[in-house]
């Protein structure tokens, strides 16, 4: 596969959209329930353009994977005890692989990129959350030296919390 990771463009939204509705359809299929029709949003995607966070992974000018990487500490995570103190950390959020190129590496590679981006950056750390009934992300953050720490809650999403994980750097 010829994969290419490049800024995100407003005009791929309604794509990019169609993949993590993908990713979405394709994790309640495995009960698990972490996306939902209203989250990852247009509107979420539109201010990580604007902020310069979300990347796509291409191939073939084709759509199979996103992240953002970004400066911004969600409200939600405030309480966390990280690991670092608060400075230049580094936060993933909407990893997504279309299902199709699933367990190829490609959310490896999207993670090997947010994490040297972060490197390159001079970051204490690298922050994300993923849903505790999500095992198979766990043990992927894992294997990766991240180290799990407090939980966190989106109450819109699910009743269930998210795990938070920090890889220092």
């Amino acid at each position: 596969m010829a994969l290419m990771i490049a800024p995100a463009k407003i005009s791929q939204i309604p794509e990019i959209l169609t993949m993590t509705n993908a990713c979405r359809i394709a994790m309640e299929a495995n009960g698990i329930y972490q996306w939902t029709t209203e989250y990852p949003s247009q509107k979420a995607f539109e201010k990580d353009i604007d902020r310069n966070e979300l990347y796509v992974l291409l191939e073939d000018n084709a759509i199979i994977g996103c992240i953002v990487v970004s400066l911004l500490m969600d409200d939600e995570y405030k309480n966390v005890a990280w690991l670092t103190p608060n400075g230049i950390n580094y936060y993933i959020h909407r990893l997504a692989v279309h299902p199709k190129y699933q367990g190829k590496g490609c959310a490896r590679r999207l993670m090997d990129f947010g994490e040297n981006f972060a490197r390159e950056n001079n970051a204490l750390s690298v922050r994300l959350d993923t849903f505790s009934q999500n095992k198979r992300n766990q043990k992927f953050y894992e294997q990766r030296g991240y180290a799990k720490l407090g939980d966190i809650f989106f109450p819109n999403q699910s009743k269930h919390p998210f795990h938070c994980y920090e890889l220092v750097l």
